[in-house]
């Protein structure tokens, strides 16, 4: 039994799923933000007889903002991943 058993089960997400679980989270939190920025514009015009610029306003700021916060996101986590593996020989 090696260090990367999960308590002894073998094919739980042992290694693997703690490596990469942040970074399949971030295109969820992407896809969420732009469809609710892309939503709440949509209401916005629908309540104020805009259409469509309030929706498109909406989903640019969705866009961008959800791109500036993935991009962070997988900064952060790339960079406590790069840490965590110094000690696996990766060091040239």
């Amino acid at each position: 039994m090696g260090a990367q058993d999960d308590g002894g089960k073998p094919g739980r997400m042992g290694g693997w799923g703690k490596e990469f679980g942040p970074f399949l989270t971030i295109g969820l939190q992407l896809a969420i933000t732009v469809i609710v920025f892309f939503f709440l514009g949509r209401w916005l015009d629908n309540e104020y007889g805009t259409s469509p610029w309030l929706m498109l306003a909406g989903l640019t700021v969705g866009i961008v903002g959800g791109l500036i916060k993935f991009f962070k996101t997988a900064v952060e986590t790339g960079k406590q991943t790069e840490g965590n593996g110094e000690s696996n020989g990766r060091e040239n």
